[in-house]
Parts: C-alpha cells; sequence; structure tokens
C-alpha cells in the first residue's frame, strides 16, 4: 500500500513544481516548500497566492489553515508513535494524509508505526525529487501538463486512499456531508476553511448516531 501510494503523488509533486516556476519562485524556494512545508494543498494554495501578487502573511495562513487538519491525524496516530520528544517531533513532519492513512489500515501499533513511516518517509523522498524535476524539466509547461492529466493527480490519489473506507456506513456518510459542506463553502470561503468545516461531517455522524443508540449499546452492557 505504502509503495502505491507513493508511487501516485510522484505527477503532483511534478505538478507543483511547475507550478512553483510559473509563479516566480527560484529553485531553492520550491524545494524549500517541499521539505519543511511537506503539505500538498498547502504548498499549491500559498504558491497560487504568491503567483497573484499576495502577501506572505496571507500564503501563510492558507497553509496553515489546509494543514490543521494534522491535528487530528496526530490524535489518531499518537499511540503508535511512541519514544521520546524529539523522536516523536520527527515523525511528525511526515504527518499528511498518506501516511496517516497506511498507518491506520492497520489495528496493532506496532505495524501501525510502521506503515506510517513507510508511507511517509516514502511520498517525502518522492515528493522532493518530482518537486525538482517539475521545476526544471516542466516550467510553462501547463498544456503538456494538461493534456498528459498530471494536474488531476493529486485529486485521484485523495480518492485512491477514501475508496476503501466508503465500504463502511458511517464513514461513507461522513464523506458524502463532508464533501456537501466543503463544495458549498469554497465560492466564498478562504482556502483551507472549506476543509476545517468538514470535518463538522464527524460530529453530525456521532450525534445522529447517538440518537438512535440505546444507553444500553453506548455503555457496553
Amino acid at each position: 500500500m505504502a509503495v502505491s501510494i507513493t508511487a501516485a503523488v510522484a505527477p503532483f509533486g511534478i505538478v507543483f513544481g511547475a507550478a512553483a516556476s510559473t509563479s516566480g519562485l527560484g529553485v531553492w524556494e520550491a524545494i524549500g516548500y517541499s521539505v519543511f512545508v511537506f503539505g500538498g494543498s498547502s504548498q499549491f494554495a500559498a504558491v497560487e497566492i504568491l503567483g497573484d501578487g499576495g502577501s506572505i502573511a496571507a500564503a501563510a495562513l492558507a497553509g496553515l489553515l489546509l494543514n490543521v487538519r494534522s491535528l487530528a491525524f496526530g490524535v489518531i496516530m499518537a499511540p503508535a508513535l511512541d519514544g521520546p520528544l524529539w523522536k516523536r517531533a520527527l515523525m511528525s513532519q511526515v504527518m499528511i494524509d498518506e501516511s496517516t492513512a497506511v498507518g491506520t489500515a492497520s489495528e496493532e501499533l506496532a505495524h501501525r508505526r510502521y506503515g506510517y513511516l513507510a508511507g511517509g518517509l516514502g511520498v517525502f523522498v518522492v515528493w522532493n525529487l518530482t518537486t525538482v524535476v517539475g521545476f526544471v524539466l516542466f516550467s510553462g509547461a501547463g498544456d503538456l501538463i494538461r493534456d498528459l492529466g498530471l494536474d488531476v493527480a493529486g485529486p485521484a490519489a485523495f480518492l485512491a486512499l477514501l475508496w476503501p473506507r466508503l465500504e463502511d456506513r458511517r464513514q461513507l456518510a461522513v464523506a458524502v456531508i463532508g464533501a456537501i459542506v466543503a463544495v458549498a463553502l469554497v465560492p466564498f470561503a478562504p482556502a483551507g476553511l472549506p476543509i476545517l468545516a468538514a470535518m463538522s461531517a464527524v460530529v453530525a455522524v456521532r450525534s445522529v448516531e447517538g440518537r438512535f443508540t440505546k444507553p444500553s449499546e453506548r455503555s457496553g452492557e
């Protein structure tokens, strides 16, 4: 699973490298984004804002809003990522959608940690390499990127992460409600806010379940 997800982000990294070049960033600035920010959606949002003449503060805020969801990932993965503070801080650098998806595919904590690190480190290496490839070889190649279908690689990768979970009725409900909330807010909300608002779907589904669950079932009796 980690290998397939790692391969899936390669086209997405190429598109980011090309977008960074088109927006006027230097190659080391693009590399810096991929090494230190390491969040596809937040990187794209920041580069787009800077390319449109926006301020650094606006770009940073958009990236921050988009990456707040990593707090939820941290809560999920915390039991598996044990060790001293410095070790957990290093492991948190690869706290992204892909690594969390691989990590949560297993119930055993040791396997979760291995999957998380395998997915996260694999994506980190490929993402940074393809950022350089995109910057150097695909600068100004917008038509070619669209012709090759690379511009839809990101959404396709996220859909691949989500699809296996839709077999579960509760997760399907969360996905549908979250999508409706996000799409409704996109036209007028700042970047990142629709994603945060979509997280309310979890609360909504839990609330509905709670109303139709008997007290004895909730207490495990």
